[in-house]
């Protein structure tokens, strides 16, 4: 290995390169890991549990397996997290929630599972909000993680976690959830590209607290490293009663084939959203760029389109009520507090309301998917709003009072079930980042990387190098 080679900065892609050619092990790429989650973790709180001991006993054996040449797969040795809602066999789950117990599981859930059969290097836990019910990332156990970019801000959630580790490579493959923006929302907030697949080609399991609304998906630094993750995690287990076999045997197949064949519809608003005018510049300024690229791009809204929120609220806040009612008083005081609004707010609900939630949710697909035989893609910003205090729920003075309200293009693809990925493209005055948002039909899942792929290869994104670049430099 040259002297001048950080392993610390290196991708997935580059990492298994350097192993395979003996220019470098993976203990000595475990270790620059975890050196940089000491260095840069306390100003960011995106790791929740650490197992350097583990990881640097996993990284050993890889490092024998690839010196006989013997690689269970390219990601032997390369350094994961895994979010702290996923079961990772040695590690305990605290679900950001103080009803958790810190005993370490003892089964690994469907992603920690198929990682450490590919051989990749378990690291630890990141951080989420409680049980992953909001789009920032704070609870009463381990606290608020903070944007890579300014500590002052949140990186968004529920994968917040996932995304400011993304950001500041602590390793190079995270592994996220998204019940309505969980990967995507972060991503956007914190200049990373996270990618919700279609639901059921990630398995997981035990299941999430609204199951059908769930997907397991990975936050990187580059679609190739995605790729990469989705090979592995991206596979049928029979443990998830919501797995969809299908999926593709390799997921990068054609990623890198270009776009211009691909007729992609540009909504600036997705049916009326008000957009920072930053974030509206550097998304059309993309979609100038995919176009570029040889893409037909139309400004287009999906027809008949109107914001579920309420619909999505229905389904979600019902789940916060079944876990309010079956606590005790006392344990209803460690929750949220913002759950337990949610919940209460669900008690006027009937089984009628929710029951025209989901009539609405197979409206609201079939609208979309109708949509996606006229265009491959639908473009639209990731989020409206730059990143904004972190401890909050919503921005400060804003008025609103819950998390969708700030997050109207993201929920719309989980009701739907459909594939979608935030993309970095670019940055405000402020130096935030601004995430735009590709979606495609059910199961095109290599036709919305294939797009990010043609973008982030053209317009590659930049990350920070320690946290608060800008008040390093000065």
């Amino acid at each position: 290995m040259s002297d001048s080679t950080d392993l610390g900065t290196m991708t997935a892609a580059e990492l298994s390169r350097l192993f395979r050619a003996k220019e470098a092990s993976p203990l000595e790429a475990t270790r620059a890991a975890l050196d940089r989650i000491e260095r840069f973790n306390p100003a960011v709180n995106a790791y929740v549990h650490v197992d350097r001991e583990g990881a640097e006993k996993a990284a050993r054996a890889s490092a024998q397996r690839w010196g006989r040449g013997e690689p269970l797969s390219p990601l032997d040795g390369v350094p994961v997290s895994m979010k702290d809602l996923t079961e990772v066999a040695g590690m305990p789950a605290r679900d950001g929630s103080l009803l958790s117990s810190d005993e370490p599981c003892e089964t690994d859930a469907p992603p920690a599972a198929r990682m450490r059969e590919a051989g990749a290097v378990i690291l630890g836990k990141t951080n989420t909000p409680e049980f992953g019910w909001k789009g920032v990332t704070d609870n009463r156990v381990f606290g608020a993680t903070r944007n890579p970019w300014d500590t002052s801000l949140t990186p968004g959630g529920s994968s917040g976690g996932a995304a400011a580790a993304a950001a500041l490579n602590m390793g190079a493959l995270h592994q996220g959830g998204d019940s309505g923006g969980s990967i995507r929302i972060p991503a956007a907030f914190t200049g990373t590209f996270g990618f919700k697949p279609t639901f059921g080609w990630t398995p997981q399991w035990p299941p999430a607290k609204v199951p059908t609304l769930s997907h397991i998906g990975p936050i990187t630094r580059t679609v190739e490293d995605a790729v990469m993750m989705l090979n592995h995690i991206g596979r049928y287990d029979h443990r998830d009663p919501y797995a969809v076999r299908g999926m593709p045997d390799d997921w990068g197949d054609g990623v890198m084939d270009g776009i211009s064949d691909l007729r992609i519809a540009f909504s600036p608003t997705l049916g009326g959203v008000e957009v920072d005018p930053q974030i509206a510049r550097r998304v059309a300024e993309a979609a100038k760029a995919f176009e570029d690229l040889g893409a037909e791009v139309v400004e287009a809204e999906p027809p008949e389109f109107d914001c579920p929120i309420e619909t999505y609220k229905r389904i979600w806040w019902t789940a916060s009520r079944d876990l309010y009612l079956s606590l005790s008083e006392s344990d209803r005081e460690k929750l949220d507090p913002g759950l337990v609004d949610n919940a209460i707010a669900a008690e006027s609900w009937t089984a009628v309301d929710l029951f025209r939630a989901e009539a609405h949710r197979a409206e609201l697909t079939q609208r979309l998917e109708r949509f996606n035989q006229e265009y491959h893609l639908l473009l639209c910003p990731t989020l409206p709003i730059q990143p904004f205090l972190a401890e909050h729920d919503v921005p400060p003075g804003s008025g609103m009072t819950d998390w969708t309200e700030w997050s109207p293009f993201t929920y719309p693809f989980n009701l739907s079930q459909q594939p979608a990925a935030s993309i970095p493209c670019g940055f405000t005055a402020e130096g935030l980042p601004v995430g735009l948002q590709l979606a495609g039909g059910k199961y095109d899942d290599r036709r919305v990387l294939r797009a990010a792929a043609a973008y982030l290869n053209a317009h590659p994104a930049r990350f920070p190098t320690v946290p608060d670049p800008a008040e390093t430099a000065v």
